[in-house]
């Protein structure tokens, strides 16, 4: 498979992903487990933070953020709708790009004020691969609570979204 269908599909799991996540989160109780829910909360939104500037550096445009988080932390509903929209332009974003635009090293500075530089591919890796790992922080949140953490694997989700990859016996 060639990096932008891998691309589509990782984006189109990280969506999936998220999605049942936060209708996991939505199940913790906001009075018996208050901290837990408000520590998942600002994981999540660190996540969706750090996805919004590497938009930004992807499309050379200013991200408007001086660090990796929120001051205030939003509402779980907020939070949903900002982590879906931006789901949806990364699924848009890939769209638009050809794979010498996915070669394209890119320079960018940090929120801390380092400099780097990586091509649009490792940034979408990078979006990728820091947002799963900061789903299995908050997934482990919800299991100290009690709350399953969502089966949010690749292959749960390429079973579910292409039943016909399983194979029948």
């Amino acid at each position: 498979m060639s990096a932008p269908p891998l691309l589509r599909t990782l984006f189109q799991y990280h969506a999936w992903a998220n999605d049942e996540l936060l209708d996991r989160m939505a199940s913790l109780d906001p009075v018996q487990h208050a901290d837990a829910r408000h520590a998942a909360i600002r994981v999540v939104n660190h996540a969706h933070v750090v996805n919004r500037i590497f938009a930004g550096h992807l499309t050379g445009t200013p991200h408007g953020f001086t660090d990796d988080n929120t001051p205030e932390t939003p509402t779980l509903a907020e939070l949903r709708a900002a982590v879906a929209e931006s789901d949806h332009w990364y699924l848009a974003y890939l769209d638009t790009l050809t794979p010498a635009l996915l070669a394209e090293p890119l320079p960018f500075v940090f929120t801390d004020g380092d400099k780097g530089r990586m091509t649009r591919e490792e940034m979408l890796a990078h979006v990728v691969t820091h947002n799963g790992y900061h789903r299995g922080e908050a997934g482990r949140l919800l299991a100290q609570c009690a709350v399953r953490p969502p089966r949010d694997t690749l292959a749960v989700h390429l079973h579910r979204s292409e039943p016909a990859r399983r194979e029948r016996a």
